[in-house]
C-alpha cells in the first residue's frame, strides 16, 4: 500500500521531535501501522531557523493553509498551539477530508465539541493523546484499556511546572517566587506563567480526561481552578510534619449529585505513590469499579516524550483508515449519541477535608473561639498543631486538619474566623485528598 502522507503544522520542540521519531523508527512504525508514514510537508513561522530535526525531503512553507488544503496530504498534525488559528486550520483540514492529530489541549478543551461533530460529519478522525500528560498514554488507557469500567474518579499531576515548583519548595526549603524564577530560567515556565501556576493548563487537561472518563461534553468553563501562588514554605513544612505532601492536582469525581471538576493544591498522604512524583514528571491515578486504582507515570512534556504520543496517534489513524467510520474508537470514548448531560457541581457543593493555617494571639480562649466557629458550621477537627510563638512575639501559628465538609460551610467558617479580633491576616486553606 502507498505510504500515508503527513503534513506537520509547527516545527518547534514537539514538531521537531515528531519528525525525528518518525524518521528514526520508520521501519518499526510501518510494521505496526501496516503502511509507511511519511512527512512530506511542514509549516513554520521562520523557515531559516535552526531546528532540532532534519528536514530533507520535506517541503517547507510559512503558510499552514497550504498544507491543510493540499489534496496530497492524508493526515494533518497540528502542533502550533493557541486557539483561533489552530481551530481554523483544524476545521479546514476536516472539511477537506483529512484526519487530524493534535497536541493542543486548549483547542480540544474549548472547541473539541464542535471539532468532533465536524469530524464525525466528514468521516475523519481527530486524535489528541499528546494533549494530556505528554508521553503518558493516559487517554488510550481510559478510552480503551479501562473501557469495561465505570470510572469513579481520577486525580492527576498534569502540569510539570507546578510540580517542579512544589518539589523544590519541599526539598530545599525555598519560597515560591524564588523557584518560579528558576523554572522560567530553565524553560519549564513561560515568561507569563499564569496558565501553569494558576491551574489553567491543568484545567484544560482535566476537562479532556473527565469527558473521556464519564462520557460528558467538554466543559472547561465549569472547572474550578485555584493556583499555587499562595502556598508558602511554612505550609509545605507543616504538611510534611502532619504526614502529607502538597501537590497541585486535577481531580474529577463522579458523585450521586453530579461531577466534580477541580484543580487546586492538595494535601496527599506521603505513603501514596502519587505523592512521590517529583520534579517535572506527571502522573494520573484512575479508579475504576472493576480494576480499582491504577497509576500512570511518565514525562509530561519534552520533544520526544510528546512526540511518542503524536506518533502513536498517527499509527492509530493509519490502522483505522481502512475501517468504516462507525467502527472506530469514539473521540470521547462514548458513542456520540450516548454523551450524557450529567451536571457539573459548583465548587460550593463539593465536599473535601481541609488543611487550615491561621495566625492568632497567644492568649486563653482564642482556640476555643476558632473551634466554636468550626463546630457551628458542622466542621470537625481531625488534627491540630499549635506552635510556640517566636521569641518576643505575641502571635502563634495554628494548623488544623478537618474532616470532610462542604466548601460553602468552610467559606463561611473562614470568613467568621478572619473577623475575630484575635486572628490576624488571612486563613490559609488547602484541600486534602486521601486518594484511597
Amino acid at each position: 500500500m502507498k505510504p500515508v502522507t503527513v503534513g506537520v503544522l509547527g516545527l518547534g520542540t514537539v514538531g521537531g521531535g515528531t519528525v525525528n521519531v518518525l524518521k528514526r523508527n520508520a521501519g518499526e512504525i510501518a510494521r505496526r501501522a501496516g503502511r509507511e508514514i511519511v512527512v512530506t510537508r511542514a509549516s513554520a513561522r521562520d523557515l531559516n531557523r535552526t531546528r532540532i530535526c532534519a528536514t530533507d525531503g520535506i517541503i517547507l512553507t510559512a503558510d499552514p493553509f497550504e498544507i491543510v488544503n493540499d489534496p496530497d496530504i492524508d493526515v494533518v498534525v497540528e502542533l502550533i498551539g493557541g486557539y483561533d488559528l489552530a481551530k481554523q486550520l483544524v476545521l479546514t483540514a476536516i472539511a477537506n477530508g483529512k484526519h487530524v492529530v493534535t497536541a493542543n489541549k486548549a483547542l480540544i478543551a474549548l472547541h473539541g465539541n464542535e471539532i468532533f461533530a465536524e469530524a464525525s460529519k466528514n468521516g475523519v478522525m481527530v486524535l489528541f493523546e499528546a494533549a494530556v500528560a505528554g508521553g503518558i498514554p493516559i487517554i488510550k488507557a481510559i478510552r480503551e484499556g479501562l473501557a469495561g469500567n465505570r470510572i469513579k474518579w481520577l486525580a492527576g499531576i498534569i502540569n510539570g511546572t507546578g510540580n517542579f515548583i512544589l518539589t523544590e519548595m519541599r526539598d530545599k526549603g525555598r519560597d515560591f517566587a524564588d523557584v518560579l524564577a528558576e523554572a522560567q530560567a530553565l524553560g519549564y515556565a513561560e515568561a507569563d506563567p499564569t496558565f501553569d501556576v494558576e491551574g489553567i493548563d491543568a484545567g484544560h487537561k482535566l476537562t479532556i480526561l473527565a469527558s473521556i472518563a464519564f462520557g460528558i461534553p467538554l466543559q472547561f468553563d465549569k472547572v474550578f481552578t485555584e493556583g499555587i501562588t499562595k502556598i508558602t514554605r511554612l505550609d509545605v513544612e507543616y504538611a510534611e510534619a502532619l504526614g502529607y505532601r502538597i501537590k497541585n492536582l486535577g481531580i474529577a469525581r463522579k458523585t450521586e449529585d453530579g461531577i466534580e471538576l477541580r484543580v487546586h493544591p492538595t494535601l496527599i498522604p506521603k505513603r501514596r505513590l502519587i505523592a512521590n512524583v517529583d520534579g517535572v514528571m506527571n502522573a494520573v491515578l484512575v479508579c475504576g469499579d472493576a480494576v480499582g486504582p491504577t497509576l500512570y507515570y511518565g514525562a509530561g512534556a519534552g520533544a520526544e516524550p510528546t512526540a511518542s504520543a503524536v506518533v502513536a496517534d498517527l499509527v492509530d489513524v493509519v490502522r483505522a483508515m481502512t475501517s468504516d467510520p462507525e467502527n472506530r474508537v469514539p473521540h470521547l470514548a462514548f458513542q456520540a449519541d450516548a454523551i450524557a448531560d450529567i451536571p457539573v457541581l459548583p465548587a460550593e457543593q463539593i465536599k473535601t477535608a481541609y488543611y487550615l493555617r491561621l495566625t492568632a494571639e497567644d492568649k486563653p480562649g482564642v482556640l476555643a473561639d476558632v473551634t466554636r466557629i468550626l463546630a457551628a458550621h458542622n466542621i470537625s477537627i481531625e488534627a491540630l498543631i499549635q506552635k510556640e510563638p517566636p521569641q518576643g512575639e505575641t502571635s502563634v501559628p495554628i494548623i488544623m486538619l478537618t474532616q470532610l465538609t462542604l466548601e460553602k460551610e468552610m467559606n463561611a467558617a473562614i470568613a467568621a474566623i478572619e473577623a475575630l479580633a484575635t486572628v490576624s491576616g488571612k486563613v490559609a486553606r488547602i484541600r486534602l485528598e486521601t486518594l484511597g
